[in-house]
């Protein structure tokens, strides 16, 4: 693609492309269409032979391709500079671009003998992609003229920072859409969310044939601390007995507060038997766990757990959680403290020897 000859015309095409992304910015929040814009609207003006973006990930601070187009891009994480940094690790350390003219030719540029695509006067430009001083990810083009990159490196910048508002947007947007599925009190997934989430796997254990069971839970007696201790000791149990879940399920496993002291958990490709062995952990960890022991409360928290299983007691989300909710009622009515499984009625759960 040809750029325009004039100045004049160079004012207007790149006016045309600060339009297209701002629309791009304001019509949409899904990051993939935004990103994708920029990064096009950046190719076609400076013709890169090889561009990417890398993205920052929060969690574990190691930089993944978020796009990459182009021969050489996988390449470029083999080289370092003489600090021993990559290049992109280094924009990420430092906030600021870095480029180089010619790959084989650049002190700061550690040679690797082998990639012959970096011997032939490549050049590359890495160029941060940041808010407030923090670098979100990393903008990479390889073999591009440096003559149109020196005329419209504030050109690059500033799709650089477009794109950082589109990462700012879309992360804000998730964060808003997790709070409105999380419960504040325990961090797990709130009711609402429990048939969004049931609807899901009905669907998928459908369409390829699998099980899943649903445990429904709920505290024995847990009215008593409130009356006892007070709402703020009750709500801090509840904390804990959400920590208490999560750490004893599987990642491909949801746990959810359904309301006050009840609780489901959602076991995707999980049999009835599976449950149950499940269900006989979860009554393990609440005889076992020194609940509220920092708080000086001498505690004993029990539960009594319903365990119902998709397609075999129900084939519809609110048929399934009715079904669970039922065995739960069933060990109530039985005593408390024990399982009950929809099909068998009450198990039986061995508690662990008290020391």
């Amino acid at each position: 693609m040809s750029l325009p000859a004039t100045d004049h015309d160079r004012q207007l095409y790149e006016l045309k492309i600060f339009h297209d992304v701002a629309k791009a910015l304001t019509s949409s929040l899904d990051l993939d269409t935004i990103l994708q814009t920029i990064m096009q609207k950046m190719a076609a003006h400076f013709e890169p032979a090889t561009w990417s973006l890398l993205m920052l990930d929060e969690a574990s601070d190691e930089l993944y391709y978020a796009a990459a187009v182009g021969k050489g891009c996988e390449d470029l994480n083999a080289l370092q500079l003489t600090s021993g940094e990559s290049l992109a690790r280094w924009v990420l350390n430092h906030g600021a671009p870095l480029v180089i003219p010619d790959l084989a030719l650049d002190e700061r540029v550690q040679h690797v003998s082998g990639h012959d695509f970096f011997e032939k006067g490549c050049s590359a430009v890495c160029m941060p992609v940041r808010t407030g001083g923090k670098v979100l990810g990393i903008i990479q083009m390889l073999n591009i003229d440096m003559r149109v990159y020196t005329r419209n490196e504030m050109l690059l910048q500033t799709l650089a920072d477009y794109a950082a508002i589109a990462i700012e947007n879309a992360r804000a947007v998730q964060r808003i859409q997790e709070l409105s599925i999380t419960d504040d009190c325990t961090g797990l997934y709130n009711a609402r969310h429990l048939f969004t989430a049931l609807a899901d796997e009905v669907h998928r254990s459908q369409r390829f044939g699998y099980e899943f069971s649903l445990l429904f839970l709920d505290l024995d007696y847990f009215k008593r601390v409130n009356d006892e201790y007070g709402h703020l000791v009750g709500s801090k149990l509840l904390g804990q007995v959400g920590h208490a879940l999560r750490e004893n399920l599987r990642l491909v496993d949801a746990a959810f507060r359904y309301g006050g002291d009840e609780f489901a958990i959602l076991l995707p490709q999980t049999s009835q038997d599976a449950a149950l062995l499940v269900a006989r952990r979860l009554m393990s960890a609440f005889h076992t766990r020194p609940w509220l022991a920092a708080e000086g409360v001498p505690l004993s928290l029990r539960a009594s757990i319903g365990v119902a299983g998709f397609p075999v007691d129900a084939v519809s989300p609110q048929a399934l959680v009715q079904r669970a909710d039922e065995m739960m009622y069933q060990v109530k009515q039985a005593g408390r403290d024990n399982i009950a499984l929809a099909g068998v009625g009450i198990v039986g759960f061995e508690a662990p020897p008290t020391s």
